[in-house]
């Protein structure tokens, strides 16, 4: 068992990464609870028992469920079940479970402890880490999008039991990689060097490092937006059927192009994002198919703040990968035009 410590101060926790894991969630659980929520969905291949009390929800399958009425159907079962603010949330399941049950427990009595067990790759890796919770907004009259929603609530552990990876099919697997790609270009470790315990402790490690020095994403975290400005963007416009890592994994690509069209780097440098993203972890690099890059650039301007015509991105460059703000709509669709 290999234990990362996200250092918070008195919001301090640990996160659990190894083969059987889940066994030590009763000893994440606040003193105070007596009874606990468990948020996962049908088909999660991970049973678990928290050591008190508890009541079971299902939410739905699919982005499409990752909703504010999602979040308030949990709310109204809460009450039924009379939980308290000295009580838990469990989520267990990959990134839209604990995204959904972090942002219930935030919102619930203003706030109350919330632990995860994370089911897949891309949750170890990213999605369970750090307290950023949230829901999707759908497009109503062309305004809406992914995440838009949400609280920072750190959980006050997370458990990555190893074993449920072995329940993923392969997709679900490359869709972790796509996270794990990000890493890559924020610290250039070879990450495929490691055993599977280790290559995700260090994930977790970097995240935790990142997340320590800049909580609300006021400065350095909005690195680990690496890629996913376009990444959501393209989740939106495929209403969903491009998985999330797969998305990131193409926006890496993207980006690389955004950078090099914008001077910062060179085309050495662009074939090093093909290398990783498309040889190393084995992910798709090209723009789906149909796609109107005009629209892209759209979605793109409402993911991020937007300042008249100039949108935001997180780029490489000489000094490494650095929030670029003031980018020029036209800058992102002619980097859209080298696509693949």
């Amino acid at each position: 068992m290999i234990t990362v410590r996200v250092p918070l101060g008195d919001r301090s926790y640990d996160v659990l990464v190894g083969h059987g894991a889940r066994r030590e969630l009763a000893a994440l659980l606040p003193r105070s609870a007596r009874r606990a929520a468990v948020v996962t969905q049908a088909g999660i291949p991970l049973d678990v028992d928290p050591g008190i009390p508890f009541q079971r929800f299902e939410i739905g399958e699919g982005e499409q469920h990752k909703t504010l009425a999602t979040v308030e159907s949990l709310c109204r079962g809460f009450a039924g079940m009379g939980l308290t603010r000295n009580d838990v949330v469990i989520g267990v399941g990959g990134g839209m479970v604990t995204d959904v049950a972090g942002f219930a427990a935030a919102s619930w009595h203003r706030g109350i402890s919330v632990v995860h067990v994370s089911t897949t790759l891309l949750g170890m890796v990213d999605a369970a880490i750090g307290g950023k919770t949230g829901v999707n907004l759908p497009a109503v009259d062309g305004v809406g999008g992914k995440n838009l929603v949400g609280a920072y609530w750190q959980p006050s552990g997370v458990v990555c039991d190893l074993d449920a990876l072995a329940t993923l099919p392969p997709r679900e697997l490359r869709c972790g990689r796509g996270e794990m790609a990000k890493y890559h270009f924020l610290t250039g470790d070879d990450l495929l060097a490691m055993g599977e315990a280790e290559r995700i402790a260090r994930c977790v490690q970097i995240k935790a490092e990142v997340v320590a020095g800049d909580e609300r994403e006021g400065g350095r975290r909005a690195l680990l937006n690496y890629g996913h400005t376009l990444a959501h963007a393209l989740e939106i416009e495929t209403d969903y059927q491009l998985l999330h890592g797969e998305a990131v994994g193409v926006g890496l690509i993207y980006a690389a192009h955004l950078a090099h069209h914008l001077g910062r780097i060179d085309s050495a440098r662009v074939q090093q994002h093909y290398d990783v993203v498309g040889g190393a972890y084995e992910l798709g690099t090209a723009l789906p198919v149909g796609l109107a890059p005009e629209r892209l650039v759209a979605l793109m301007g409402l993911d991020k703040k937007v300042l008249g015509d100039l949108l935001t991105f997180v780029l490489d460059g000489p000094a490494g990968v650095e929030v670029v703000p003031g980018v020029a709509a036209s800058d992102a669709l002619a980097a859209l035009q080298l696509m693949p």
